[in-house]
């Protein structure tokens, strides 16, 4: 039987996909946990066979995670299941040392098969997404490819980013990260800073125009 190790912080979401998981004979949840810290100290001291993982955690993004338990458990398979579109996140997960993607409202249909695919050392993806790695694969042997200002931001600075261009404030975006006022704070400072931005209205046009072109 394959243990599987949950982080995520929504209780009832956990809750619900411990029971999918389950309901296949050869799966059990080994254990739980909401955040970077205490997931990698359980993982630590009791390895699962994989390890699935949401995108917003509390205080760190979940692909902060994924880099150091590549780190620390090179060979332990860690499987993606994200509210955020694949567009946002999807490639950088992938980069951070993913073996896969899923979206969550996909999960009910489709996330014994991807553990499964995960622990038989597949790479999990959706069609679109394997077609824009390979694209971006091929354009890169003929040269630099072509990158995205966003490249620029770290994977937080990217959440952040988003947040405003959905409309939602310095405090909302604190509450929805579980990150402090002062952090977010900083996290524009830095965005502006790095793409260029005079100030706050600029970095709201620019946020919620490239939010624009994702929806």
């Amino acid at each position: 039987m394959s243990r599987v190790f949950l982080v995520d912080d929504h209780p009832v979401f956990r809750y619900g996909l411990r029971g999918l998981i389950e309901s296949h004979d050869d799966l059990e949840v080994c254990g739980e946990a909401e955040s970077k810290r205490e997931a990698l100290t359980m993982i630590s001291a009791d390895p699962p066979d994989v390890v699935l993982v949401d995108i917003s955690l509390k205080g760190v993004s979940g692909i902060e995670l994924i880099k150091d338990l590549k780190i620390h458990h090179p060979d332990l398979p860690t499987l993606v299941l994200s509210m955020h579109d694949e567009d946002l996140y999807a490639e950088r997960a992938i980069r951070a040392g993913a073996n896969g993607y899923l979206m969550k409202h996909e999960a009910a249909d489709n996330v014994v098969e991807s553990i499964l695919r995960v622990l038989k050392g597949e790479l999990v993806m959706s069609r679109r997404l394997s077609e824009t790695l390979l694209r971006r694969a091929l354009q890169g042997k003929g040269g630099e490819r072509p990158t995205s200002p966003l490249d620029v931001l770290s994977d937080r600075e990217l959440e952040v980013f988003e947040h405003i261009g959905r409309g939602l404030g310095t405090r909302e975006i604190a509450e929805t990260l579980h990150i402090s006022v002062k952090t977010v704070e900083t996290h524009k400072a830095n965005i502006k800073q790095k793409l260029d931005l005079r100030g706050a209205t600029d970095l709201l046009r620019a946020a919620v125009s490239w939010v624009g072109q994702l929806d």
